[in-house]
């Protein structure tokens, strides 16, 4: 955890994202096994600067994801998954944990926790559980410990710092925490077997009588589900997936160029609905974006317009592979060739809960918010 870079206002967070994105692009199919990890790209991110970013100016830190519209975050995102999504998986974590520390944290969880930022520690945010097998806070005479697991934890055995909730008795709701881990403890990846994102270290991590302050507690019970701010954060794991869209089309189309395939109206045209698919994904991005930082409209307009963008994004990111791997055809699916990991890592990571549920909940806003169809983003009330 040496030689990492300060953080300011003059910082260049874009100009760092480039450099970690072309490194990242370089190492990940070396990183592409069972038990990968990007260890030397999530140091690239400590020694660029990037895991302090997002502390808050007010904090010292150099406010990323403050800025207006919240574009230079959506750039950094995008870049750092077009490198790797796995890598850009962490990454997406490690903001939202500190986003939720900004939000939640008291004048000394955030001074303690956004200095093992600045000193290199990778934060993540882990809430799934297996049924009727969740973590729990628990009291004895020795204070506080926790009992069960979190599994699909991102990072698992190398994130140092780990944003949990858990349930505690009497509480109303689950109660948020962020506790230190030490690297390569209590991680089980056996059951990571993924088709992609193979590079991310996801599994299951077991806290039992694992000790806690009463500082380690953020918040009140209940505020990590707190809306619009816990269905609002998802435009930022939509703007990593844009860079393995991204990638993804940049491949395929290198691909056509190598051999000479250029010429094919019908692979143009694939081209040409391939590039309107990731513009449109962008442009949605950068929508969410806004609404997010701008905070303007109403929490269910808000969480509509969210769902929406992750939907479109999806649905962006499916249909460049369908074209890509059409275009390319079985060459595309032979381990070395280029679009393979990375179709592999991306068909993976748009998987995301309850889109049905999703989409359908964004059409019953939009439909009671009345007025014209220009105006749902913007502002208020009809």
């Amino acid at each position: 955890m040496d030689q990492i870079t300060p953080v300011n206002l003059a910082y260049d967070a874009l100009a760092a994202a480039r450099e970690v994105a072309v490194s990242a692009r370089i190492n990940a199919d070396a990183q592409d096994r069972d038990d990968g990890f990007p260890a030397s790209d999530v140091a690239d991110l400590a020694r660029l600067g990037l895991l302090a970013a997002p502390i808050p100016v007010r904090e010292g830190g150099a406010g990323l994801g403050e800025e207006p519209g919240g574009a230079k975050l959506a750039e950094v995102l995008r870049l750092v998954g077009y490198g790797s999504l796995a890598l850009g998986r962490l990454y997406e974590g490690h903001v939202n944990a500190l986003h939720l520390v900004a939000l939640y944290g008291d004048a000394g969880q955030r001074e303690r926790l956004f200095e093992d930022a600045r000193s290199g520690h990778l934060f993540g945010v882990w809430n799934t559980e297996r049924a009727g097998g969740g973590l729990v806070l628990e009291g004895g005479p020795d204070g506080l410990h926790l009992r069960g697991a979190k599994t699909f934890a991102s990072g698992a055995g190398h994130v140092t710092r780990a944003l949990v909730t858990a349930h505690r008795a009497n509480a109303d709701g689950p109660v948020m925490l962020v506790v230190p881990l030490r690297a390569g403890t209590r991680a089980d990846l056996s059951d990571w077997r993924a088709h992609g994102m193979r590079a991310s270290a996801t599994g299951t991590v077991d806290f039992t009588d694992l000790p806690v302050t009463d500082d380690a507690i953020l918040g009140e019970p209940g505020d990590y589900h707190r809306q619009p701010v816990f269905s609002g954060g998802a435009w930022r794991f939509a703007a990593v997936q844009l860079g393995g869209i991204e990638a993804v089309f940049d491949a395929w189309r290198e691909h056509l160029t190598r051999h000479g395939r250029g010429g094919d109206p019908h692979q143009l045209a694939r081209l040409g609905e391939g590039a309107l698919a990731v513009e449109g994904a962008r442009n949605w991005i950068a929508r969410g974006a806004a609404t997010v930082t701008q905070g303007t409209l109403p929490s269910g307009r808000l969480i509509a317009c969210i769902n929406l963008v992750r939907l479109a994004v999806e649905r962006a990111g499916l249909d460049v592979l369908q074209l890509a791997q059409r275009s390319v055809g079985l060459q595309g699916f032979l381990r070395g060739h280029p679009l393979e990991r990375l179709s592999r890592d991306l068909a993976t990571y748009l998987r995301q809960p309850a889109p049905d549920g999703a989409l359908v909940g964004a059409a019953e806003e939009i439909l009671a918010a009345g007025g014209m169809a220009g105006d749902l983003w913007h502002g208020g009330g009809p």
